[in-house]
């Protein structure tokens, strides 16, 4: 069995994960992963290989921005964010805000306004387990559930520019209803990480200031193995990922 030790968060608390984009084709011709958004938290992409384009919808219209190795990018939360592998070799490490969170189910993929209305349908389609994790049961369920979202994600561009913002907030609202019963849990992951971790700065910062130096003399470093050879399918692509946060073996 093996030995499992409690070590502290990442730095900022975030998550990170090792990520290749689909490189199987959508509906609209455009090889890459789910379009999507997340309601609580900012994501990062750092560029590892391959190149790519990263497509956008927000208040502010459609947009494109180029990928390639050594880019950093990063949005905040409600701008819908679809992934496309220009060269098929787009590799990507992901850094997560409130890390948790998606794990807890803090994403929506852009299906049609028929499937977010029906909460069922929509984790039938969106292969999800009761817990919310992100990955697909098959490659199949992967592959289906991008091609819905891609749909849907043509839709709503279309909405967008007939009617503006408020084709976004209506399928924001939508969205909404299918996360409502997970924000508790949300709250408490929340607190647990990203918020204690603040609080321990803060008693650092007061400790400091009254010449305490405590926690220095406690300074370890600690470590992450590499994800494993078994990845699993997200949706963007299949996913290297790391061993949960606070946890060495």
């Amino acid at each position: 069995m093996l030995e499992q030790v409690q070590v502290p968060a990442l730095p900022g608390s975030v998550g990170v994960t090792h990520l290749k984009v689909y490189d199987t084709q959508a509906p609209d011709g455009r090889i890459g992963g789910s379009p999507h958004l997340h309601f609580a938290c900012t994501e990062a992409y750092v560029v590892l290989a391959g190149r790519g384009v990263v497509q956008t919808l927000g208040a502010g219209g459609f947009k494109e921005l180029a990928l390639e190795p050594g880019r950093l990018v990063w949005f905040t939360p409600g701008l819908i964010h679809r992934l496309i592998n220009l060269d098929g070799q787009l590799e990507i490490l992901v850094l997560m805000q409130n890390a948790g969170l998606p794990e807890s189910g803090d994403f929506v993929l852009t299906f049609p306004p028929e499937v977010l209305a029906d909460e069922q349908a929509y984790l039938n389609v969106a292969s999800l387990a009761p817990s919310g994790h992100v990955f697909a049961s098959s490659a199949e369920a992967a592959r289906r559930r991008r091609d819905l979202a891609v749909e849907g994600f043509t839709i709503l561009r279309e909405q967008f520019e007939r009617r503006g913002p408020a084709a976004l907030e209506e399928f924001y609202r939508l969205a909404l209803k299918l996360l409502k019963p997970k924000l508790d849990t949300w709250q408490a992951v929340w607190e647990q990480g990203p918020l204690a971790t603040a609080h321990r700065t803060a008693s650092h910062l007061a400790g400091l200031r009254h010449g305490q130096v405590d926690h220095l003399l406690a300074g370890e470093i600690y470590g992450l193995p590499a994800p494993d050879d078994q990845r699993r399918l997200g949706v963007c692509g299949t996913l290297g990922v790391y061993q949960p946060e606070g946890m060495l073996r």
